[in-house]
């Protein structure tokens, strides 16, 4: 395994470890908030690897007790006295397109929720295709504690995970969700020791990252636009997405082997 910029004072740490790239939140003292160099190191770790075609899934994780509880908070009230403007174009600058990217890249994302996740954090957690959570977090719709609405695609993913009426409730009465109550409700795919769940993450996204990725990023788009399109575009926007797995080089494959009755083996080409 390969460690980028080994030592580097990052709010952000990228490590690969084969076609797995794992992107770590790391100000564990306060607990993975998001101040702007944080949210800016996030967003340009991000974007480097949904576009290095040699990683072919995604971990997205944090440090110490919180995955990440949202904005800063203390830089939040400065910047109310100092500089408002910034407080309310970081959500078009930073969170939108940290959301976008981890829920549209054309490659598998896993959350791998360490602590608790408020805020933007768990929107940021939402956003991913999965989301293994150890026994010890929990989830938090904190906006509107703070009189705030909810940003980060929470209004987007929320909703597609627990439906409408849920969501508002979850929104309107904002509180800790414990592991094993976010598992009911359809937030989590998977509860795990907190021990293991790096193991089992990384198990997971070393699973995917050997599977078919340019067919992974088909379904997180067909899946994508099939919730706000009718039957009839979905199933057009699915003949489009077929057509370019159809003819990539691991369907050619595939079909080989399983005619020699062999394991295929994926190149994400």
């Amino acid at each position: 395994m390969s460690t980028d910029a080994v030592n580097s004072p990052s709010p952000v740490a990228v490590t690969r470890d084969g076609g797995v790239a794992t992107v770590t939140l790391s100000r564990p003292d306060s607990m993975n908030s998001l101040d702007v160099a944080t949210k800016e190191a996030l967003l340009s770790a991000l974007r480097d690897v949904a576009s290095d075609d040699a990683v072919r899934c995604v971990v997205l994780t944090g440090t110490g007790r919180a995955f990440c509880v949202g904005q800063d908070l203390k830089e939040h009230v400065s910047l109310l006295a100092e500089d408002p403007e910034q407080l309310w174009t970081t959500v078009a600058r930073h969170y939108n397109p940290v959301v976008e990217l981890i829920a549209t890249m054309d490659k598998p994302v896993v959350a791998a929720v360490n602590g608790v996740a408020a805020g933007a954090g768990a929107a940021f957690a939402f956003a991913a295709d999965l989301r293994y959570v150890a026994d010890t977090a929990g989830f938090n719709l904190a906006f509107t504690g703070i009189a705030l609405s909810c940003d980060s695609g929470t209004s987007w993913t929320l909703p597609r995970l627990v439906g409408p009426a849920r969501a508002k409730e979850l929104l309107f009465f904002p509180r800790t969700i414990p592991a094993q109550e976010a598992l009911d409700l359809g937030l989590v795919t998977e509860i795990v020791a907190a021990d293991d769940l790096q193991a089992r993450a990384a198990e997971v996204a070393a699973h995917l990252a050997d599977g078919p990725t340019r067919a992974y990023g088909a379904v997180r788009r067909a899946v994508a636009f099939s919730a706000g399109h009718g039957l009839p575009d979905s199933l057009a926007h699915e003949d489009e997405l077929m057509t370019r797995t159809g003819t990539s080089e691991d369907h050619q494959s595939a079909v080989a082997a399983f005619l020699a009755k062999e394991k295929p083996t994926f190149t994400g080409r």
